[in-house]
């Protein structure tokens, strides 16, 4: 999940339950990105993990990417456990020798009887981690914006500043923006990475971008993105859906989101290479993983499961508002953090130099 998408916390929370003598360890420190994000993670993870098994869990927050996990596995003190950690640093970590290899036929199957290995969605077992959540790179749209308008309903429309006038907000990053700008110029969702790998074909997503830079006002967090379009300087954003379905639900927000080629993401649960509590680690990897558990955290937080036997398990309007709905996940794209790994030095060097220009 993005660092930038939820409010980031400092503070430690230490959720205290009595030692199972069935484990070997009595506390694990599991790491993730504070806010509601990881609020939703205790209340459908820690909380029911510890009461189950004994483990005190200790929750520690922190700002994404990997220098303090390098600086921990390196030095050989290791003080983490378990990192909920973004697809691209999975990837990166992994290959770096940051993070334990995961049985994964030892994950539990679902409770529909399928073996994990057919319930999870593509690409959410990792050799180095199993996903929980997929949550989705959207557009958002001021309502009032466009009042006795239909408003935008496509990528395209986003980028017609002729037909859907007002400001555009975008990220002071391009991860999932240059693939927008491809399909919204006619490259076909399936197509994008081959085409973003040519020059001509960067080429074209910056001449896309152009077209739309004056239009712009250009944000670092998601709390800068949403502000944006709660005062009416924006008309619409590039956004992550869960801080805009929180601002529809929980604050009565009159924004809506254009799930129109979603660029989906997902996080996972990964243990620290040098963990000294690994079999308590895997325990609770497979917990949180497991049917119900997700099942849990979606009930609290719009991100969607990534096991489809736990959409059985939430409420349809609950499920309606989340990425995974078959509804709006039909012309979806799947973020490639490989990709990124490989490309992102220079691309981001390159968007450095047009967001100067």
């Amino acid at each position: 999940m993005h660092v930038s998408r939820l409010l980031r916390a400092t503070s430690v929370c230490i959720l205290v339950a009595g030692i199972h003598a069935a484990y070997a360890a009595d506390s694990l420190t599991v790491v993730s990105y504070g806010g509601q994000y990881t609020a939703s993670q205790r209340v459908a993870h820690y909380e029911p993990f510890a009461k189950k098994t004994g483990i005190e869990i200790k929750s520690v927050d922190y700002n994404g990417g990997l220098a303090e996990l390098v600086a921990q596995v390196r030095s050989g003190s290791v003080s983490w456990d378990v990192v909920d950690v973004e697809m691209q640093d999975l990837e990166r970590g992994c290959s770096d020798g940051l993070f334990e290899r995961v049985d994964l036929d030892k994950l539990p199957g679902g409770t529909d009887g399928k073996p994990a290995k057919e319930d999870f969605l593509d690409g959410a077992l990792h050799p180095c981690g199993v996903g929980s959540v997929v949550w989705s790179n959207v557009i958002a749209v001021n309502e009032p914006a466009f009042a006795g308008h239909k408003g935008p309903q496509t990528i395209e429309d986003f980028f017609d500043v002729a037909a859907f006038p007002g400001k555009r907000g975008l990220p002071k990053r391009p991860n999932a923006l240059l693939e927008w700008a491809l399909m919204a110029d006619g490259v076909e969702p399936a197509s994008v990475y081959d085409v973003l790998s040519t020059p001509e074909g960067l080429d074209r997503a910056f001449r896309k971008l152009d077209t739309i830079k004056d239009e712009s006002v250009f944000w670092e967090t998601g709390a800068q993105m949403i502000q944006l379009l709660v005062d009416g300087e924006v008309a619409m954003s590039t956004a992550y859906n869960g801080r805009i379905q929180g601002a529809i639900s929980d604050d009565g927000k009159p924004l809506r989101i254009v799930w129109d080629r979603q660029i989906w993401n997902a996080d996972y649960y990964a243990i620290v290479r040098g963990s000294r509590a690994k079999a308590a680690a895997e325990d609770f990897v497979r917990f949180a993983t497991g049917t119900e558990a997700l099942a849990a955290q979606a009930r609290v937080i719009a991100y969607g499961p990534i096991r489809r036997s736990a959409e059985a398990l939430i409420d349809p309007k609950i499920a309606a508002t989340l990425p995974t709905a078959s509804v709006n996940f039909q012309n979806a794209l799947a973020f490639n953090a490989a990709w990124w790994t490989d490309h992102g030095d220079v691309v981001n060097e390159r968007y450095a130099a047009w967001l100067a220009q």
